[in-house]
């Protein structure tokens, strides 16, 4: 082991320690610094907006890139929780708790220190373990064959469905739902239609990754802040005590190395990533101080705490992500997504990396140390600029988000499909964001599509052959000592996250109301479930491999969803199962209504239909911040001039194309309108 592991690590430094790849390793932090700021727009966004770009890019650099992005937001989007009393993500949920109160006692500056020295502390644990659990599980993992892949995909999918909010089957039926989406296109086994035709050419492709995880995530949260249509923060102060937090931390080492554990051992576990982590180290942490009166009002210790698992699970995740191809998060979900990209595309995660690519393996771990120095130091000295500028009204910033997520998409197609896909899956994730169902079992649903039916096409078919020699070959084939550990494991979590799912809240505190919208809801993702069985039957029985997936996966989330349907009828009004943000909350009291929000979005994508991008985006820009901001023209002029320059300036560096319309089919335009 050491002898193969020694060069390995030897050969990560070399790489590493090339400037231009440090180069791009502080660009990826400088752009999770500055989407982590960003309430909502966590790593899943960052990432799905890097991953365009990703495209036969070299290798080491492409991954300095991301993994440069994916280690500072669980450190920058303490600013949010901190500064602004919102989860700047899913996994700073509880540092709000005792964050907040102390921002607001003008304890900010010992808040944000002692948060950032807990991350920085917690991220090189991650890495740590990472690296000596490689060494240890390489030849474990390279034993691992096609009937234990598919087992542990599938212990994957259980975690994250049942482990994913207060009711369980909101969960399983979000990832059978996710996985649904994911078998839409052609079959790769048989190459059989499912939920696509060849009239419509682009979804014989089925949708990108890319689109997905922008329209789940980034969408719902962009509409949801604009609709309240304020600044971020009304104050930008930042109190003084930054060496006093640092001081709070090495006070509560022990505390710090306990939930940094914590942190590790939940990323390893597939699909529970920064949802769970942060409460359970914000329990550990309450639980293990005498004096529990203080927390929730302003306790350094209640930030500790979850700030240590945060940056530590990004450690744990990449264990199943590296080792076994499945992601350990939703950001991993995508980062998987676009390793497929760099290069030539021979960079494949699971045992293969670790047998062939055990030198890039490295050096993902150590660039995730580096990372996370990187991006506490730039935390800090960019502190005072970003207490700033929270004070600026969403609404001037929502229309540069649109813009970037649109130019973002369309390049996974270069298709104008593409914007109408990400339209309609941002529809998507704002309800199921607003019916608290579970948007990271959707999106790890939705990766896990193609492994589950891959591997369970290519380990039936060895089976089948093994099975002709002999009965007992087989069952030696299918049963192996871990599979059947795996399959126990698998009953286990499911068990127990049963028992354990009431107390999860996969989007967060909220509200119950009526019956009748979530009940619509759910009919129309039984309707879509019933349609895609039905189409999914049609398939001719002689390409079986091509329609056994989706029977099974859809039969099993329209179970669940009659299952919910019988429990929504019996229970009444107000119980947990009717949870709707629109009627309490934050996006129940916002003065804009979502329809009228979403039509500004819908009138980017329509004008790109008639005029092309560039136009559309100055038409759009100029009419958002004169009629929505009110902003004055000069304003509104220059920054749309910003905005346009911005993005022609990104196309060019890049050699990217925009969305043509109408008009560049019928006039030969000069380049950026065309």
């Amino acid at each position: 082991m050491f002898a193969t592991a020694l060069p390995a690590l030897g050969d990560a430094w070399a790489l590493i320690l090339q400037p231009v790849v440090l180069g791009y390793l502080v660009m990826g932090v400088a752009m999770g610094l500055a989407i982590g700021v960003f309430p909502g727009l966590g790593g899943i966004a960052g990432l799905s907006l890097l991953l365009p770009f990703m495209f036969g890019m070299d290798p080491v650099l492409g991954l300095a890139l991301m993994i440069g992005m994916v280690a500072v937001v669980p450190t920058s989007d303490t600013f949010a929780s901190v500064l602004l009393g919102i989860p700047g993500s899913s996994a700073s949920q509880a540092t709000v708790l005792d964050g907040f109160p102390m921002a607001k006692k003008g304890e900010a500056a010992r808040a944000l220190s002692a948060a950032f020295a807990s991350s920085l502390f917690g991220g090189l644990v991650g890495a740590s373990f990472l690296t000596l659990f490689i060494l240890i599980a390489r030849p474990i993992v390279l034993a691992f064959g096609l009937p234990e892949m598919l087992m542990i995909t599938i212990l994957g999918l259980s975690m994250v469905a049942v482990l994913a909010g207060r009711i369980a089957f909101k969960g399983l039926a979000a990832a059978g739902l996710g996985l649904m989406v994911g078998t839409i296109g052609e079959a790769d086994a048989g190459g059989s239609l499912r939920m696509a035709t060849y009239d419509i050419p682009y979804l014989t492709d089925g949708l990108k990754l890319v689109i997905v995880g922008l329209g789940i995530f980034a969408i719902p949260e962009i509409v949801s802040l604009l609709r309240q249509d304020r600044s971020i923060s009304q104050g930008a102060s930042l109190g003084a005590g930054w060496m006093e937090g640092v001081r709070d931390w090495l006070a509560n080492i022990w505390l710090s190395v306990r939930c940094s554990i914590i942190g590790v051992i939940v990323g390893v576990i597939p699909g529970l990533g920064g949802s769970v982590v942060d409460w359970i180290a914000y329990g550990h942490t309450v639980q293990t101080t005498k004096d529990k009166s203080k927390f929730g009002k302003g306790e350094v210790r209640g930030v500790i705490g979850p700030e240590s698992s945060n940056n530590a699970k990004e450690g744990g995740g990449l264990v199943p992500t590296l080792l076994f191809g499945i992601p350990g998060s939703g950001s991993m979900a995508i980062f998987i997504g676009a390793i497929a990209l760099l290069g030539s595309g021979d960079i494949e995660v699971g045992p293969s990396m670790l047998k062939n690519n055990l030198d890039i393996t490295y050096s993902i771990v150590w660039l995730l140390a580096l990372a996370n120095v990187v991006g506490t130091i730039l935390c800090i000295a960019a502190s005072g600029p970003i207490a700033r500028l929270t004070t600026i009204r969403f609404t001037y910033l929502a229309p540069f988000l649109f813009m970037l997520i649109s130019f973002a998409a369309f390049q996974s197609g270069q298709n104008f499909e593409d914007l109408l896909a990400l339209y309609a899956m941002g529809l998507v994730g704002i309800f199921l964001r607003r019916f608290d169902w579970s948007r990271p079992a959707f999106l790890i649903g939705f990766v896990l599509s193609n492994p589950v039916e891959k591997f369970s096409n290519q380990a039936f078919q060895i089976a089948s052959f093994r099975f002709r020699k002999s009965f007992e070959g087989g069952m030696d084939y299918v049963f192996s000592p871990i599979v059947i550990v795996l399959i126990i494991i698998t009953v286990i979590s499911v068990v127990l996250g049963i028992r354990q799912a009431k107390s999860i809240m996969s989007e967060g505190e909220m509200q119950s109301g009526q019956k009748r919208a979530p009940l619509i809801f759910l009919l129309v993702i039984a309707g879509y479930l019933i349609t895609a069985l039905i189409n999914a039957s049609l398939i001719p029985n002689h390409n079986m491999t091509d329609k056994i997936v989706p029977l099974v996966v859809g039969s099993t989330a329209l179970l669940c969803c009659l299952i919910l349907l019988v429990q929504m009828i019996r229970k009444p009004e107000g119980d947990m199962i009717f949870a709707d943000r629109e009627i309490a909350g934050e996006d129940a009291d916002a003065p804009y209504g979502l329809w009228s929000t979403l039509a500004w979005f819908a009138g980017l994508i329509a004008a790109t239909w008639f005029v092309g991008f560039i136009l559309a985006l100055i038409g759009f820009l100029v009419a958002f911040l004169r009629v929505r901001a009110g902003a004055g023209w000069v304003k509104t002029l220059v920054l749309t001039a910003c905005g346009v320059a911005f993005m022609s300036l990104m196309a060019g560096a890049l050699n990217r194309d925009f969305p043509p319309g109408l008009l560049q089919g019928a006039f030969d335009l000069p380049w950026p309108l065309k």
